[in-house]
């Protein structure tokens, strides 16, 4: 049973007792007795700590989202590109070999879109089956059968480092899409200051910023995240509450993949606000294709909007 709201310690019922199943099937130290202890609040901080989502040591949305998704193994189901895409660590095994051999399924996010079907198809022409971009039994034999010959980098990191050592030197000119969070009503008002203080220097920069939601609307993170790839982002900025949580700079990161220009851009801009970088899986960091750094800090005000508008110019400009 999905929980459908937040489970902390001292919770009980059947929704714990998936959980901790969930843990102990991926190996944390948890008995399946349907109330929510130590034992269990310390295995879900682990379980966070390791697949980038904040370490509060509750189940919310996020963290089941990560359960499930955890638990896909490949084979265990045939992949396809449909809707709603396929979500799991199945995909993003897939997404990573497929890298590796040199078909590019883009970042290896753990989501079934476009990108994956088209590496899928480029793999199966490369061998001569059907081209119908469906990873079953045959393409997971086939793929079994090359996997020696992978090395040690996939298209998808080559062509970020790539674009490290020839990227633009201005922002100008580039679309920048900038994310208020909107949790709660104060995030919401809070984060949208940041945004325009960000749109403002962006402005003057001559760059092109587009924010992803209205002020008066409070879209979902994913929606969000769908906005910034439909304008064709250059730059997604993100701006939340730290709590929960703590404070820093997040880029792109499961325990498998990162993305290497978002790491510099958030070690960067982190170095400008003093904060610590890290990796996160967040919908905004994970769905978008540009890269992407989510600014978790207080206050959210015009001035850090300002301050870190300016990080990403040096950013570019410093080459």
């Amino acid at each position: 049973m999905a929980p459908m709201r937040q489970y902390r310690r001292h919770d009980s019922g059947e929704p714990i007792r998936d959980i901790q199943l969930r843990l102990e099937g991926l190996g944390y130290d948890v008995k399946p007795t349907g109330t929510y202890d130590d034992a269990t609040t310390s295995a879900v901080r682990a379980f966070q700590e390791r697949r980038g989502v904040a370490a509060d040591g509750v189940v919310g949305p996020d963290t089941w989202r990560q359960l499930v998704e955890a638990g896909r193994v490949v084979g265990d189901r045939i992949l396809y590109y449909r809707r709603p895409v396929m979500r799991g660590d199945d995909v993003e095994t897939l997404q990573h070999t497929l890298n590796l051999l040199g078909f590019d399924t883009g970042k290896e996010d753990g989501i079934f879109g476009p990108d994956s079907q088209r590496g899928v198809i480029e793999f199966q022409e490369s061998r001569r089956l059907a081209e119908d971009g469906i990873a079953g039994p045959v393409v997971l034999a086939e793929l079994g059968r090359v996997g020696r010959a992978i090395g040690e980098a996939g298209r998808h990191a080559v062509a970020e480092r790539l674009w490290l050592r020839e990227h633009p030197r201005s922002i100008a000119g580039l679309r920048v899409c900038v994310d208020p969070a909107c949790r709660v009503k104060q995030e919401a008002q809070e984060a949208w200051a940041a945004a325009v203080g960000a749109v403002a220097a962006l402005t003057d920069f001559a760059a092109v910023p587009i924010i992803s939601r209205s002020q008066d609307v409070w879209a979902e993170e994913s929606l969000r995240a769908r906005h910034c790839n439909e304008v064709g982002a250059d730059f997604v900025v993100g701006f939340i509450d730290p709590q929960p949580g703590e404070p820093g700079v997040f880029h792109f990161a499961t325990a498998t993949s990162h993305s290497e220009v978002g790491a510099r851009l958030g070690q960067h801009v982190a170095r400008s606000l003093d904060l610590p970088s890290k990796g996160r899986s967040a919908p905004i960091l994970r769905e978008t294709r540009a890269p992407a750094i989510l600014i978790a800090t207080q206050p959210l005000d015009e001035a850090l909007g300002k301050a870190v508008a300016l990080a990403l110019q040096d950013f570019l400009a410093a080459g």
